[in-house]
């Protein structure tokens, strides 16, 4: 007898149900799921590895572009990384239950606010099958049930993870329901999923602004968005050379298709002279398409007959690739004004000497991680000590940056008194 496939409302009931018994088993229950979690996917790395060469063969025929590809590959060396996450979540203390603030009131009751889980989180994401994995576990440690919804693209690695981390928590003990993925990558399952009021309690969204935009405009229930990442690197008159170039060229190239990879380079043109000659041969030399102001090409000696011009639409544009538009400024101040003009606020770097601009710049800058004499590459929940992350927020409302375990969950007042009632 064939069987039938749940639809998007009898998943999201389920995720509900589950939610509920989640919220009250003890951490070492929901510990013991991610480290099945975990032994499975090494135990089941052919059969991960077999289904993954199906979608990139897929995608290949379909040409997708080389970063898409990039975040949809799966080899032995990122299995056995989404492994090791996996287990470095288990060590990291559980939110649930945790106080964080308290007092006794006037009237003797004894307050506390405690962190309790959100309930149920639909994760969205396209073309990144690591994602299943990662935010499961992230949902579980926090108490949470996950419903997954993946792209089309990744329909067969997704469909086996989402399997591994299912079979992982009941083997455990949780509730059925607790790990679910919906099946189809088409618009119409996103938008029934977004409209499930009193079902899903939050849903984030990873992906390109097609998908956001979708969301927009269907939503009923809560949305973070885990938005793009046009980040920059202002390089201040003040900077060390070397320091300048090495986080120019490991921002940019140790990883282009991810979203906390540089796009704008933006030089003091009191540093420029030294500065941007030996940048820009490393960057070319590195395989970089660069796109520049007039002042820059000024400054590239023999680079110059092969740059291209950069225009407004560069200086906005997150390319996911082998792709820098670099401007030149004549000081901090306007560093800091076409950062902010153009960031998508998720990354932004300042290289710099001064103590001054530091404080200028990690003050001004409306992002939500900012760095100084650092790369942007570091923004990642596995990188702050969060194990994974389910996305990277540049809201400012509950989560901003990665969204690791306590974003995970909201909170509620615990009051305990002797009687009192109020006159």
């Amino acid at each position: 007898m064939a069987t039938t496939t749940p639809s998007v409302v009898e998943i999201c009931a389920a995720a509900k149900r589950a939610s509920r018994t989640l919220a009250q088993l003890d951490s070492d229950t929901r510990n013991a799921a991610l480290l099945a979690m975990a032994d499975a996917l090494e135990a089941r790395i052919d059969e991960i590895l077999e289904a993954n060469a199906r979608d990139m063969e897929a995608g290949r025929d379909a040409e997708l572009h080389s970063s898409l590809l990039d975040r949809l590959l799966l080899t032995p060396e990122r299995i056995a990384g989404i492994a090791r996450d996996t287990r470095r979540i288990v060590a990291l203390p559980d939110p649930v239950g945790e106080t964080i603030d308290g007092h006794r009131m006037y009237n003797g009751l004894d307050l506390r606010r405690v962190r309790v889980p959100l309930g149920v989180v639909a994760v969205v994401y396209e073309a990144r099958p690591n994602v299943t994995i990662d935010c499961t576990a992230l949902c579980l440690k926090s108490g949470n049930a996950i419903v997954l919804r993946g792209s089309s693209t990744a329909a067969h690695s997704n469909g086996v993870l989402a399997s591994i981390a299912s079979d992982a928590a009941s083997s455990a003990g949780l509730p059925e329901g607790s790990v679910s993925l919906v099946a189809g990558g088409g618009r119409d399952e996103l938008r029934e999923l977004a409209q499930q009021e009193g079902l899903v309690d939050l849903i984030i969204p990873r992906g390109g602004e097609g998908l956001k935009a979708t969301l927009k405009e269907h939503a009923k229930v809560p949305v973070i968005y885990a938005a793009s990442g046009n980040c920059h690197v202002y390089v201040d008159e003040t900077a060390d050379l070397d320091d300048a170039v090495a986080i120019t060229i490991n921002a940019k190239v140790q990883r282009p298709s991810v979203c906390n990879a540089v796009e704008t380079l933006v030089v003091h043109s009191g540093i420029a002279p030294a500065f941007l000659p030996r940048a820009l041969h490393e960057l070319r030399e590195s395989g970089v398409e660069l796109r520049v102001d007039e002042r820059t090409r000024a400054l590239a000696g023999e680079l110059a007959s092969s740059l291209n011009d950069a225009t407004e639409e560069d200086w906005a544009t997150e390319y996911h690739a082998l792709i820098l538009a670099v401007k030149m400024v004549d000081s901090a101040e306007e560093a800091i004004e076409h950062v902010n003009r153009y960031t998508s606020g998720h990354s932004d770097a300042v290289v710099t000497g001064s103590a001054e601009v530091a404080r200028a710049f990690t003050a001004a800058v409306d992002t939500a991680c900012v760095y100084v004499n650092a790369s942007t590459r570091f923004t990642d929940g596995g990188e702050f000590g969060m194990g994974a992350e389910i996305g990277n927020s540049t809201q400012k409302l509950h989560a901003r940056g990665p969204i690791g375990l306590r974003e995970l969950c909201t909170y509620k007042y615990v009051v305990e008194g002797s009687g009192q009632v109020r006159l």
